[in-house]
C-alpha cells in the first residue's frame, strides 16, 4: 500500500513540475493572444540574421516579434510579418531596420519612429526598410579584396 502512495505522490510532483515548466515556457516565449497585438508587414532585400520569433524593438525596448518570414516570388525579397503590441502606436513614416546587438550578438528588427501624427493601422506595410549589413562583406570591402 505504501508503494502505491509513493507512486501517486511522485506522479503528482511530476505533473506539477510539467505544468510549471509549461507556464514558464509560455511567459518567456512571448506567446500571447493575438487580440493583444496587431500585424505590420514589411519587406527586406536580405533578412539575414532574423527568424520567426526575433524581437522587434523601438528605442531599445521590445515591442513585438517577427511572426513570419517568406520569400516573395515576384520581388525576390523577404516578406516579414511583424506582431506588435496593441498599445504601441507607430508613426506611418517610420522605418524598419535589421540591427545587430554587436559583433557577436544576435540580430533584431528595430523600428525607427518618424515624426508623423498619423499611425500605422493593422496590416499596413512599412515601406522604408534597411537590411542587415554583412560583417564579412564589410571587412572584405575595407581590405580591398572584394570587387563589389
Amino acid at each position: 500500500m505504501s508503494e502505491k502512495n509513493l507512486e501517486i505522490i511522485t506522479g503528482t510532483i511530476v505533473l506539477i513540475v510539467a505544468a510549471a515548466f509549461l507556464v514558464f515556457t509560455i511567459r518567456v516565449g512571448g506567446f500571447s493572444v493575438d487580440s493583444e497585438n496587431y500585424n505590420l508587414n514589411t519587406s527586406f532585400r536580405s533578412a539575414e540574421g532574423i527568424d520567426t520569433g526575433t524581437e522587434v524593438r523601438m528605442a531599445g525596448v521590445k515591442i513585438g516579434m517577427v511572426k513570419s518570414l517568406s520569400l516573395n516570388a515576384e520581388t525576390l525579397q523577404a516578406d516579414v510579418k511583424l506582431k506588435i503590441e496593441k498599445n504601441i502606436l507607430i508613426p506611418n513614416d517610420s522605418s524598419a531596420v535589421i540591427s545587430s546587438e554587436g559583433l557577436l550578438g544576435g540580430s533584431f528588427v528595430e523600428i525607427v519612429p518618424g515624426g508623423s501624427f498619423d499611425n500605422y493601422a493593422a496590416g499596413e506595410i512599412i515601406e522604408d526598410t534597411q537590411s542587415s549589413i554583412s560583417l564579412i562583406n564589410l571587412l572584405l570591402k575595407m581590405f580591398g579584396t572584394s570587387k563589389e
